[in-house]
């Protein structure tokens, strides 16, 4: 009888609750269905503002990094409003209090773990929005050379003039000092030359001049100068200088290369001979052959 009651007394507890949750669910439904239709809405809207943004934004800022970023984060946020507005027809307030507290307490831990990341994230929105660069442009950028591939909001990628294609993070490109030589258009090529001290450097400088009069796509304006710049060891040196149209590496290689092909030939038309390093040593004179220091070499 007892087993019997006890059972009785738990079956009617639990049909009492399984009631009250019935009719606690068939009160709910309305909520359930607004909640429903607001979470649909918001889909939609979401969806459309997106869409939208991606038309208009392209026609105020040309960087398509930039633009797909603010695109996406608009589209979250018309999202997390309308979950919020979801959760408060539900009544549950409270538990979008506790997911905001945990939310803000796994982002500041986040942060610290991934600060790195973050700080590229960060750069590359400020890259994309300065603009120091675009897409194609030639650049240097610590120790890499090369042409802008693409801009993303973690890492450039840079394609070397030698092929290789480079990942830089953002972070490092922003900090570190960047020449852009596709901005300026035109660029400066020295060659380094030396000449032997008995020639006289009137006449090399009006030849390495001369020779130089004609050379192909030179920049008139800008000045053609021949500096002596030091007395060597076995040789009085010289710099020529000379600007160029610049768009890409070849056109500074080339340049240089034909500039040395026509100083060569000029200097040995007029008999200046290009000398090689040359060191002379001295002997003392009274080193006996047999003597300890004999043999000895002592540099002048």
């Amino acid at each position: 009888m007892i087993g019997s009651t006890e059972f009785e007394r738990a079956f009617s507890l639990l049909s009492e609750k399984l009631t009250r949750w019935l009719q606690g669910l068939i009160l709910l439904l309305p909520n359930l269905l607004i909640a429903l239709l607001i979470l649909v809405a918001t889909y939609f809207v979401a969806r459309l503002v997106r869409r939208l943004m991606l038309r208009v934004l392209p026609r105020i800022s040309p960087s398509v990094t930039l633009t797909n970023l603010i695109a996406t984060t608009v589209h979250a946020g018309v999202l997390l409003i309308g979950i919020f507005f979801m959760l408060e027809v539900l009544s549950l307030d409270k538990t979008v209090t506790s997911l905001l507290a945990g939310v803000g307490i796994v982002g500041l831990a986040l942060g610290f773990a991934f600060q790195d990341i973050a700080a590229n994230f960060i750069s590359g929105i400020i890259i994309a929005v300065q603009r120091p660069f675009m897409v194609g442009d030639l650049i240097q950028t610590d120790t890499f050379f090369g042409t802008i591939e693409s801009i993303n909001l973690r890492t450039l990628n840079l394609r070397q003039v030698t092929g290789e294609l480079v990942r830089v993070p953002n972070r490092k490109v922003f900090e570190a000092p960047v020449i852009n030589f596709t901005v300026t258009t035109q660029r400066r090529v020295d060659v380094e030359c030396r000449v032997p001290y008995d020639a006289g450097l009137e006449q090399v400088r009006s030849v390495v001049e001369n020779c130089m009069q004609d050379f192909p796509n030179r920049l008139a304006n800008m000045p053609l100068e021949v500096m002596f710049t030091e007395f060597g060891p076995s040789a009085v040196n010289f710099t020529l200088r000379f600007w160029i149209p610049y768009r890409r590496d070849v056109d500074y290689v080339g340049a240089k290369s034909e500039a040395i092909l026509r100083i060569k030939r000029a200097l040995d038309q007029a008999g200046i001979p290009i000398p090689f390093p040359i060191q002379t040593l001295n002997i003392a004179p009274n080193t006996a052959p047999g003597s300890p220091l004999a043999g000895r070499l002592r540099p002048d």
